[in-house]
């Protein structure tokens, strides 16, 4: 299967619907490779994202939950699959509702270390409220930290039919780890690829 592969891009993580019983996602390596497969159950109250190595479902890699349900803070942990925590996300609900979005990023200790936040402001904020600039303009996020300085870019791919998000590792980084820039994309998926399909 043929991805448009930009030079940095660790991964790219497909979103297939399946329309009544919720989506799948495949995590792809730059040679096209499966690395990662998850399956996202439907009508769920509280987001449960189970990450494996390929589409047997036997060994897991990382699980995303939220805390919570669905709210617009709803914090969502990154744990291994023996329950010790790698990190965690924040949503800034009302600021992602309408302007951009805009995650915190904590690492395994409850500290925040980073914040991922859309690229752009008007055409994020546009995106909202036009289909047409949401279909044609494809969103793009950046992992940074307190001090500016960039850990890894998301790019969601111009498709028409399927929701594709790019993960580009920058920089390895002792507060955040590979396996949440991963989880990150996985929850980008999950929830931006809904909305998108809403």
């Amino acid at each position: 299967m043929a991805f448009d592969i930009r030079p940095g891009e660790a991964y790219t993580i497909r979103r297939k619907v399946l329309k009544f019983f919720g989506a799948a996602f495949h995590i792809y390596d730059p040679q096209g490779q499966v690395v990662g497969y998850c399956k996202q159950k439907a009508f769920k109250l509280k987001e449960d994202i189970r990450v494996y190595t390929d589409e047997s479902c036997t060994t897991e890699m990382i699980v995303i939950k939220a805390r919570s349900m669905i709210d617009f803070g709803a914090m969502y942990d990154v744990t291994l699959p023996d329950g010790s925590s790698v990190g965690s996300f924040r949503r800034k609900g009302l600021k992602s509702s309408f302007l951009r979005d805009h995650w915190l990023v904590f690492d395994g200790g409850g500290r925040q270390v980073a914040e991922v936040i859309e690229d752009g402001s008007f055409l994020a904020f546009a995106r909202r409220y036009v289909d047409l600039v949401s279909l044609f303009s494809p969103q793009k996020f950046t992992i940074k930290k307190p001090d500016g300085s960039i850990v890894a870019r998301y790019r969601q791919h111009f498709n028409l039919f399927v929701y594709r998000l790019s993960v580009a590792v920058e920089r390895d980084d002792p507060d955040v780890d590979d396996l949440v820039i991963l989880a990150g994309g996985c929850l980008l998926c999950a929830i931006e690829g809904r909305q998108s399909a809403g």
